[in-house]
């Protein structure tokens, strides 16, 4: 029986030896888009948690009878640059925010309490 060597295997023609390293000079660009674009979502999709986290407790603080600058400051404070509306609807008191992602997205969340609320 006789084994394989180096010598049995199927050698590269001259006009193969850079293939490899075209195709990848090809593949490259694509994969680090598609990395990059990864990132981008994971960091759009964590801004958007903090904002959330930050407007419901915005809403809460705003329910107590908080003054409006407090309320406000405690989203900018979690989500630098966002923007803060507070409204009330009915019995309800509510925050709306939105701030800046990546990519020249923004994202925006909102968050309500109960008016009087301790």
């Amino acid at each position: 029986m006789r084994t394989r060597t180096g010598d049995d295997r199927r050698r590269r023609r001259p006009d193969e030896l850079g293939s490899v390293v075209a195709e990848f000079a090809i593949a490259l660009p694509a994969v680090a888009i598609v990395l990059a674009l990864g990132v981008a979502a994971l960091a759009g999709a964590s801004r958007q948690v903090r904002l959330q986290d930050a407007v419901a407790d915005a809403a809460r603080l705003s329910a107590r009878g908080e003054p409006v600058a407090r309320v406000t400051g405690a989203v900018v404070a979690a989500v630098a640059e966002a923007s803060v509306e507070i409204s009330a609807r009915g019995e309800l008191v509510c925050v709306t925010a939105t701030a800046p992602a990546l990519l020249g997205l923004r994202v925006s969340a909102s968050g309500c309490a109960l008016a009087g609320g301790l």
